[in-house]
């Protein structure tokens, strides 16, 4: 969505890159401070219930497409796991970071594949967010299952956990498309 606002304004290929960069990493901020403030109100459970990270990486994909959108997905988890070892709680654990990086690289891909569409009918991010999670939660589990026996993740683990965030991922299936739609609004004043 950000590429056909930039496209539509002539903008050169480095400012494209620089205005990308800083929109991710406000996203990947996004996905480091929100977790903590849900668990700050609603403790280590509330991250699997309310996913909060999962978010601003759906927002990420459909407004940057999946090339960009894939970058926030893998960084955001890690970036979260590097400050927070610093302050002593990791967060997310080590042994479900390379998990979280897949799965929220998928689910931001997956949103990201409806940017250019989104960009036309705002209405598209409604299916691009309900994709990317089923998708994302997918490939969680098969990640799961296929790795069970050298985890400590199995696939009864995941399953479980899926079940608890199912509250956040229809909120989310909610709030992300009408926050797209109304960036989108705002993207496109200048067109009337």
């Amino acid at each position: 969505m950000i590429e056909s606002v930039l496209a539509r304004h002539n903008v050169k290929p480095g400012v494209k890159i620089a205005v990308k960069t800083l929109i991710s990493a406000g996203v990947i901020a996004l996905a480091v401070i929100l977790p903590q403030i849900v668990h700050l109100f609603s403790g280590a459970q509330g991250g699997v219930q309310w996913l909060p990270m999962y978010l601003p990486v759906l927002l990420g994909g459909c407004l940057l497409g999946w090339r960009w959108g894939l970058g926030v997905g893998l960084l955001s988890p890690l970036v979260s796991f590097a400050f927070t070892s610093l302050a002593g709680n990791a967060m997310p654990a080590a042994a479900r970071l390379p998990y979280m990086m897949a799965e929220l690289a998928a689910f931001a891909a997956v949103s990201g594949l409806f940017s250019e569409k989104i960009a036309r009918n705002g209405w598209m991010a409604f299916p691009a967010v309900l994709l990317a999670q089923v998708s994302g939660r997918l490939f969680f589990l098969a990640l799961a299952a296929a790795f069970q026996g050298v985890s400590s993740l199995s696939a009864a683990v995941v399953w479980s956990q899926i079940q608890a965030g199912l509250l956040g991922l229809v909120l989310q299936a909610v709030v992300v498309p009408f926050l797209v739609m109304g960036l989108r609004a705002l993207m496109n004043r200048d067109r009337k």
